[in-house]
């Protein structure tokens, strides 16, 4: 069951005309951006096994949020202007947090680490979706909106809304918009940020739509004209095979908690890269270890390709 309005049903044929679009004016030297065959065929094919994921799952997650709805605290109207602008700021900042959570916490990184997984950055990337977020149950956090009165077909469709609104920052064609729209909304400067694997870029920028709520708390980094972004994770998969692109991460954690059954939750729930003696990296460990050889801003932005490399270790929740 979903609700009758799907903003992302209603833009997939935008999504793929502005794909080959970008692509044609990249060959064209009209636009910056980096396609590779095998790795937008990946892109896509996530994107489309995330619809039928969606499909086979976004049922019982609507059912329980009209479960949740029908003990709602208050009756709030789908027709007051009020309750639109009130649901876009509190999804906003719920995408925020569920954001940031899918990088905190390895389980839910399992099921989003597939989104960073290309090495490239261009209107593909942001149709490389997950299989795995509703089995993961990354949209519990929805549930306190339809709790405090929303009703869920209006949380569905802002929901839809924002994820309509980041698919255009996937991009690097576009450099930078106007101060007062980079002060108060996502970007592609900002989201090019997100997407790095730079250690100064390492969990930065979870924004949806509105970047004020990294502003806000404290995650917040500009892109720097001295330090390029890198994109995918440190330790790149190195293959194109979309079942391992889809599920490594997940292989992962089970195999190190069939390993060290006693040291499951820390492996569940502990940040991407925990472990028990410490000998893998996890992304305060590997900023701090940059921060610690490039001891000075002037140092981090002169620092040569291959120091940086040397200093990264491995990104955040990469499979070692």
């Amino acid at each position: 069951m979903k609700a009758a309005f799907d903003p992302v049903t209603l833009a997939t044929p935008f999504f793929i005309l502005t794909v080959i679009l970008e692509i044609v004016l990249a060959r064209l030297g009209k636009a910056d951006a980096r396609y590779e065959a095998k790795d937008t065929a990946v892109s896509l094919g996530m994107g489309l096994g995330s619809t039928i994921a969606g499909v086979l799952t976004g049922g019982a997650s609507f059912a329980a949020a009209l479960w949740v709805y029908q003990h709602r605290l208050f009756d709030i109207p789908m027709t007051a202007a009020w309750a639109w602008l009130a649901v876009f700021l509190l999804e906003d900042a719920t995408y925020y947090w569920f954001h940031r959570l899918s990088h905190e916490r390895r389980i839910w990184w399992a099921a989003h680490v597939n989104h960073h997984s290309s090495q490239h950055y261009n209107l593909s990337t942001a149709l490389r979706q997950t299989w795995t977020g509703g089995i993961a149950g990354t949209w519990l956090l929805w549930l306190p909106l339809s709790l405090l009165g929303f009703p869920p077909a209006m949380v569905a469709i802002e929901k839809g809304i924002s994820l309509v609104y980041q698919y255009w920052i996937h991009t690097e064609a576009i450099r930078r918009l106007p101060a007062w729209f980079e002060a108060v909304f996502n970007t592609p400067s900002h989201h090019r940020v997100h997407h790095a694997r730079n250690p100064r870029y390492l969990d930065r920028n979870y924004a949806g739509i509105l970047i004020v709520w990294d502003r806000l708390f404290g995650t917040f980094q500009p892109e720097l004209d001295a330090e390029p972004c890198r994109y995918g994770i440190v330790k790149n998969l190195g293959t194109f095979n979309i079942v391992r692109v889809a599920f490594h991460e997940w292989i992962g954690m089970a195999q190190d908690i069939a390993r060290s059954p006693r040291h499951a939750p820390g492996y569940l729930f502990g940040p991407p890269g925990w472990s028990p003696d410490g000998s893998r990296e996890t992304s305060a460990m590997i900023k701090a270890r940059w921060a610690a050889v490039c001891s000075s801003p002037e140092q981090r932005s002169e620092t040569g390709e291959g120091d940086r490399e040397a200093v990264e270790g491995a990104r955040l929740g990469a499979t070692p």
